[in-house]
């Protein structure tokens, strides 16, 4: 999931009931295993991404993707200028849960967009997650800095309906 800095968003990713890992990392440009000076030069095509790891039965697909939602203004539009900090959800490539991710990622963009938000989240299966050094990992718990959160409940209420 990709939605701004992925410092922030994995300390509060990372919290949510179900959640086993996060990683932070970048995903969908064009240049294998960048690195943050690589991305941060907007040239490589790739955003700030969060890998979350999840046990299913403690939180299902739509919660987690109505925080990633609640968390971030999906609607500025973020992918011009390399996209470093565009809205994206990239699905897994295969597997048992690729599809159904894909429908619950959908429903939340064709519902948040019934009700007047106009998103710009991009949706694609992810091609490679490439993991930023260990210094990015857990970067504002590691430096004891609890990030500002933006929460929008007018978003939760959209996609709990």
């Amino acid at each position: 999931m990709a939605s701004g800095c992925f410092w922030g968003r994995e300390f509060y990713l990372r919290q949510l009931p179900g959640v086993i890992s996060t990683r932070t990392g970048f995903a969908g440009g064009h240049l294998p295993h960048p690195s943050y000076q690589q991305v941060c030069t907007k040239e490589t095509g790739h955003a700030e991404t969060v890998e979350v790891t999840y046990d299913l039965r403690l939180l299902s697909t739509k919660a987690l993707l109505t925080e990633f939602f609640v968390l971030h203004d999906s609607c500025i539009d973020r992918r011009a200028n390399g996209g470093q900090y565009r809205s994206a959800i990239f699905l897994e490539q295969d597997g048992k849960h690729a599809d159904e991710q894909e429908y619950v990622a959908k429903q939340a963009i064709r519902k948040l967009q019934d009700n007047g938000v106009l998103s710009t989240t991009e949706i694609s299966r992810i091609r490679g997650f490439f993991a930023a050094s260990s210094r990015h990992q857990q970067y504002c718990s590691v430096k004891g800095i609890v990030p500002q959160r933006r929460v929008s409940e007018e978003i939760r209420q959209i996609l709990t309906l």
